[in-house]
C-alpha cells in the first residue's frame, strides 16, 4: 500500500499542470470566440448601415 501513495503522490503535480493548461487553454478557445462573434455582429452593422444609406454626423449620407 506504501507503493500506490508514492506513484499517487509522483502523479499529482503532472495532474495538475494538466488541468492548469486545459484551463488555460478553454480560456483562450471561449475569448477568441466571443471576439469573433463580436466582429461578426460589427461587420454585420456595418455593412446594413452602409446599405441602408444611414445618415452620419455631419449630415452626409454613408454608402
Amino acid at each position: 500500500m506504501d507503493g500506490l501513495w508514492q506513484v499517487v503522490a509522483a502523479l499529482i503535480p503532472s495532474i495538475g499542470v494538466g488541468l492548469v493548461f486545459w484551463f488555460v487553454m478553454r480560456a483562450v478557445i471561449h475569448a477568441d470566440r466571443r471576439e469573433r462573434q463580436a466582429i461578426a455582429r460589427l461587420e454585420a452593422e456595418e455593412s446594413r448601415s452602409r446599405h441602408s444609406g444611414a445618415v452620419d454626423e455631419a449630415g452626409r449620407v454613408e454608402r
